[in-house]
């Protein structure tokens, strides 16, 4: 009994630290009720948490904090405490939350996802020097080439609208990147990269994994024992296979004389220089395909599903096009300076449905303090990028695709709300302070490219039944992954003209000399499809 009473202080002192344990500390920014060592653990999302975290920011304010077990989430649905905490203090905020799975498959070396780190910080360095403005312009015109296929594609095959749109994004990318094409969906490195691409994103999906971060014992499982783990490994493996593949190959031509000005050479050029050994190397190539493959498929899906959806702003576009271009000649860049209702389609695409609805989420280096709130260091920060542009106080009707917004202010919002565009800046989409998107470049090009060619070229409309009635096309029936795009949709897709017609057909035929200087490695397939689709003419 003496015993018992010696330990009952420190039974109660543990109990009462476990019990504090998921409380939310004093200072925090408030935030939905906590559980006992769970916190608000048990009232994540696992899938689509946009949608709750902009729910959550109605009740509790642009900024609100959550625990995660131990641990602390803040999330920012506010313009103000964005560009305060997220651009302004940059370097206190530029970190990512540790990640053991990406760790495990890519050495920490995926540059979305690495930590703030010297290695990050060669890698982005690196991304800056070659991905410049002035760079971009040099790959105009295979970006312009595979946006032309895109227009044949759909033209002799319009079904396959969904794939056709995938094989454009990673053929521009990897063409950009390496110097090489895939002149097909079915082409093995774009199959392959996406089979890759969705593993990945399975491994990275919430609840996929064991919480390792969360109990770090977890590590120390053997493999054998963790089927997670095996997952981890065959992907690593895999990824090494493809990433690392390409880059040898452009080595070897580099080094045959067979150059072509890809970005990767001019990284293997100046690998010394820049402070870069093969990891760093490989795995940066491998960081700039996911995203510039991933994004802009998602983005150019979500217009076409927009301009479906909403086909009185397909008209005007269409309307503002054929003033501008008319029938006689495809779009250019320099056309869109003449266009500003189709520049506030593009803007209000990027606004309606994000690619990255909830920005990856960042990790504060330093304590901060932002209007009375106290932003621990070490604790996880979302940018809610959804919450922001679907905000009904910042935006009229934000549910609806309405590019006239884009026309009555430079970032869309009401013209009472008083906010200067660099608050919300237009490419706000591609990513906050130090971790915003390096390619965005050549991203906006071919962005910009593909969504006049194809309010040029066709008519979407929705799918119809057996009786000819129309089918509503679902605006919300989005996949998850490191880009949010629509899932698999059905729309039609009809050539506006017979001229129209002939013009991309006669474009076609012209990009030939720009993809045999990209057609590099191609399989026996890929060859007889080459030949037979060029032999139409």
């Amino acid at each position: 009994m003496t015993v018992l009473l010696a330990l009952t202080p420190g039974l109660i002192f543990v109990f009462l630290w476990i019990w504090k344990i998921g409380s939310r500390e004093a200072g925090l920014p408030p935030g939905p009720p906590t559980l006992p060592l769970l916190g608000n653990l048990h009232m994540f999302p696992k899938s689509l948490a946009h949608f709750k975290l902009t729910e959550w920011a109605r009740k509790y304010g642009g900024i609100y904090s959550l625990k995660i077990g131990p641990g602390t989430a803040v999330v920012l649905t506010d313009v103000a405490a964005v560009k305060e905490l997220m651009e302004k203090r940059s370097g206190s905020t530029a970190d990512r939350p540790s990640m053991y799975v990406a760790e495990l498959v890519t050495g920490g070396l995926q540059m979305a996802l690495a930590r703030y780190s010297d290695k990050w910080r060669i890698l982005r360095r690196t991304a800056h020097a070659i991905l410049t403005p002035q760079a971009s312009l040099r790959h105009i015109p295979i970006q312009r080439a595979e946006a032309i296929q895109l227009l044949h594609d759909l033209r002799h095959h319009p079904e396959g609208f969904y794939t056709h749109i995938q094989r454009t994004a990673n053929s521009i990318i990897m063409s950009v990147l390496y110097g090489k094409r895939s002149p097909r969906f079915e082409t093995k490195q774009t199959t392959t990269f996406y089979k890759v691409l969705h593993d990945w994103e399975g491994i990275l999906a919430p609840g996929a994994t064991p919480p390792v971060d969360l109990i770090p014992i977890l590590k120390y499982v053997p493999e054998r024992w963790a089927k997670w783990k095996q997952m981890c490994a065959k992907t690593r493996r895999n990824q090494r296979d493809l990433y690392f593949g390409w880059l040898d190959e452009t080595r070897d031509r580099l080094h045959s004389g067979n150059e072509n000005g890809g970005y990767m050479e001019d990284v293997l050029k100046r690998q010394d220089e820049l402070g870069l050994d093969r990891e760093m190397t490989g795995y940066l190539g491998s960081s700039l395909t996911e995203a510039g493959s991933d994004t802009t498929a998602a983005y150019i899906h979500s217009l076409v599903l927009a301009l479906v959806a909403f086909p009185e702003v397909q008209r005007k576009a269409q309307e503002e096009m054929d003033r501008v271009v008319g029938e006689h000649r495809m779009p250019t860049l320099e056309d869109l300076e003449e266009m500003p209702y189709l520049r506030a389609v593009i803007l209000e695409t990027h606004r309606f449905r994000p690619v990255t609805p909830l920005f990856i989420p960042h990790s504060a280096v330093n304590d901060e303090q932002y209007k009375g709130f106290r932003i621990p260091k070490g604790c996880t920060i979302f940018v809610n990028a959804w919450g922001i542009f679907h905000d009904p106080v910042l935006f009229e009707d934000p549910e609806m695709f309405v590019p006239e917004r884009y026309l009555l202010t430079p970032n869309g919002t009401k013209p009472e709300v008083g906010l200067d565009a660099s608050d919300l800046r237009p490419n706000f989409s591609f990513g906050v302070g130090r971790r915003s998107c390096p390619g965005i470049h050549v991203a906006q090009n071919s962005i910009n490219i593909n969504a006049m060619n194809l309010i040029w070229a066709f008519n979407l409309s929705s799918p119809t039944d057996t009786n000819g009635n129309s089918i509503s096309v679902d605006t919300f029936k989005y996949q998850t992954g490191l880009a949010s795009g629509p899932s698999p949709f059905e729309c039609k897709i009809a050539t506006r003209s017979a001229k129209k017609a002939e013009l991309i057909e006669s474009e076609f035929v012209e990009s030939t000399d720009t993809f045999l200087k990209f057609e590099h490695g191609l399989d026996a397939e890929d060859k007889q499809f080459v030949a037979e689709v060029r032999a139409r003419r």
